[in-house]
């Protein structure tokens, strides 16, 4: 996360005038408490109304102006929407997190137009991702971002059962499916993996380094040559 959002988010973490402590913070946003101090520093430095103290805790006091988001009817249509898909295909973590932004979202439009992105004119109708999937999801995010491996017990489409250790690449949403593109250590290539095929999943504590030829932009690279 770059520096910038990150301040941006501490502001709206500390928003509702609740007191928050900076492990607290720090928890929310994956970095250190020395970071999250640094931060504040910096925030009450530029005059933002944060009070407290390291120890324990913040709030932010008063009332901080910032300029109001300007969005089409078509954008936060779109905006909405979106939101909607991964309400209804995404884990409860990412489910719960596009709801937090479009409050964050509607915070900073003009008054004029606070609400509308609630609005139900266009909806989703598509069922909730199973929850095998569901878990599958998660674990396969945290891996990615965590570049950690995994061990997975796999049934292919002719119910034949395989253990594969992979390094998880990217996870793709079909529209009827989720899959997930790895780099198979059994297969010494590049797979893709249907979530609701996999019995049971496991990050393992081995972290993968970029290697060439096992990296995502590697097999990106094949596809637009195979294509």
């Amino acid at each position: 996360m770059r520096r910038a959002d990150r301040l941006f988010e501490i502001v709206q973490v500390l928003r509702g005038a609740r007191l928050r402590t900076a492990q607290e913070i720090a928890d929310k946003l994956e970095v250190s408490v020395r970071t999250v101090y640094r931060d504040i520093d910096a925030l009450v430095a530029t005059g933002v109304p944060i009070e407290g103290e390291r120890g324990v805790g913040y709030v932010l006091r008063g009332t901080l102006l910032l300029p109001p988001l300007a969005f089409s009817q078509a954008e936060l249509e779109a905006l909405a929407l979106g939101a909607r898909f991964v309400e209804a295909w995404a884990d409860p973590e990412l489910a719960a997190a596009v709801s937090e932004a479009l409050v964050k979202i509607d915070a900073v439009l003009p008054e004029s137009r606070r609400g509308e992105i609630w609005r139900d004119a266009v909806n989703v109708k598509s069922p909730a991702l199973i929850t095998a999937s569901n878990t599958q999801l998660a674990l396969f995010r945290k891996a990615i971002r965590q570049r950690h491996k995994m061990q997975l017990n796999y049934r292919s489409a002719s119910e034949a059962m395989t253990a594969r250790t992979v390094r998880p690449l990217a996870i793709e949403a079909w529209g009827h499916a989720w899959t997930a593109t790895a780099w198979c250590e059994l297969r010494e290539d590049f797979r893709m993996f249907r979530l609701d095929r996999i019995v049971e999943a496991t990050i393992l504590d081995e972290i993968f380094r970029p290697e060439k030829g096992k990296t995502l932009a590697d097999y990106l690279k094949r596809l637009r040559e195979e294509g």
